[in-house]
């Protein structure tokens, strides 16, 4: 067999994982898998890096370019990430006629459009396998296993460092910047963790996966976003004593009347298949009118994972390299479904916020949840030694336009002191 020749650009923590893959069972690939594979040259920041992984210097370039246009190279696989030169990288790869592999999540979710386009102009391929779960396999299953089904949710736990820093916050009663800075010091967390915390990771993620199942394009700006930084130890608490469990959620669903997609923190029944994923793995959940509830488990992040995703990749498109087999899953957003207003998703909400301790305070707290036409299923009143009242609120279901409008009433009352957290309640369909 003659051999495949890979140009990797970008060396970082994916990049040495996919080295030392393919330093480790290029024999095996090659026996097993009917394709011999060589990473013949590789672009990288960091020259010493990429010494020491055992790549001669003969087939390090400085410049990304010098990968793209060399006749030689058959797969181009862009490991540097970011929305900038990555774009670049992969766009000129394609034009040049190369197949390109990608864990970029951001220029998926965001250019995701423009990069198949360029692929079905240039009769390539496209991988991005790595760009979603790390190293759970999430869009081969969706562009192959599951096609037999009209998919109506995909719901998921997918990003490992709020995943671990929630954990903790549940099992060691951690405040937030502890468990940030616990995260960070085991290399969980990045020196600016705000793409983590503030769930637009998930966004990116959640994107992808939405415009795949439902074969309907959506972008990471369609993607309403909120964070885990206001949730409190106290919230596990008392989400706990309601039989709920906390996770950050990546939530794509189908209707009649569209696309309900978004990213927040959400309780989850503590029965529920994502209720005890830990730490920092991942899992994302399926359902299909015909194969049912599936759902795929397993480390979402660090440098085996993402680098065993991309390596699968490597291995299928170079397979069709070297039996010259045309692409054969491209875009698959054939359909324009509608995205849905977030304020018209209803939901059951969780909130916690503090008032004056007196008389007639609840009384004002009812008055404007029900002019906004919300309505309470319980309060408590955790036990204060000062004027000022934790109050925990759950609530029917509501319009998320009319919680808003509630919250701004509240925020306006001269009893309202601060506001401590508000948590949708996911229920299973």
């Amino acid at each position: 067999m003659r051999t495949v020749h890979v140009g990797l650009v970008g060396c970082g923590t994916v990049g040495s994982g996919v080295i030392r893959i393919l330093q480790q069972h290029r024999e095996d690939i090659a026996r097993h898998q009917g394709v011999d594979l060589e990473i013949s040259l590789v672009s990288s920041r960091t020259l010493s890096k990429i010494t020491a992984l055992g790549v001669p210097k003969d087939r390090i370039v400085a410049d990304w370019h010098d990968i793209v246009s060399n006749p030689d190279i058959d797969i181009v696989v862009e490991l540097i990430g970011g929305t900038g030169v990555a774009a670049d990288v992969i766009l000129e790869a394609l034009k040049a006629g190369k197949n390109v592999v990608t864990a970029n999540k951001a220029v998926m979710a965001s250019r995701g459009e423009e990069v198949f386009a360029a692929a079905e102009e240039h009769n390539c391929e496209i991988g991005f396998e790595g760009a979603v779960g790390g190293g759970i396999p999430i869009i081969g299953p969706l562009k192959h296993s599951l096609t037999g089904n009209e998919i109506d949710t995909v719901l998921g736990i997918v990003n490992g460092t709020t995943n671990y820093m929630l954990s903790r916050m549940n099992e060691s009663k951690l405040t937030y910047a502890e468990a940030l800075a616990e995260a960070q010091a085991k290399g969980f967390a990045e020196a600016d963790p705000t793409a983590d915390v503030d769930g637009l990771d998930a966004a990116a993620k959640i994107a992808i996966l939405a415009s795949i199942a439902f074969n309907s394009r959506v972008t990471i700006d369609q993607v309403p976003t909120q964070g885990i930084r206001s949730i409190a130890p106290m919230d596990f608490q008392y989400a706990s004593r309601l039989g709920y469990q906390i996770k950050l959620l990546a939530i794509a669903h189908k209707g009649a009347d569209g696309i309900d997609v978004r990213v927040h923190p959400a309780m989850l029944s503590k029965d529920h298949p994502l209720a005890d994923v830990n730490g920092v793995n991942n899992a994302i959940f399926v359902h299909g009118d015909s194969v049912g509830n599936v759902m795929f488990y397993g480390e979402g992040a660090g440098s085996g994972p993402a680098a065993s995703a991309v390596m699968g990749d490597i291995i299928e498109v170079g397979r069709h390299v070297l039996y010259d087999i045309p692409p054969i899953v491209g875009c698959t957003c054939t359909d324009q479904v509608p995205i849905k207003d977030p304020g018209e998703i209803s939901s059951r909400y969780y909130m916690r916020f503090y008032v004056a301790d007196e008389p007639g305070v609840l009384t004002q707290i009812a008055q404007s949840f029900g002019d906004c036409d919300v309505s309470i299923a319980s309060v408590m009143q955790a036990p204060s030694s000062s004027d000022c009242a934790e109050l925990i609120f759950m609530t029917h279901h509501a319009l998320e336009a009319n919680i808003k409008k509630a919250l701004d009433k509240l925020f306006d009352l001269d009893v309202f002191y601060e506001f401590g957290s508000l948590i949708r309640i996911e229920e299973e369909e």
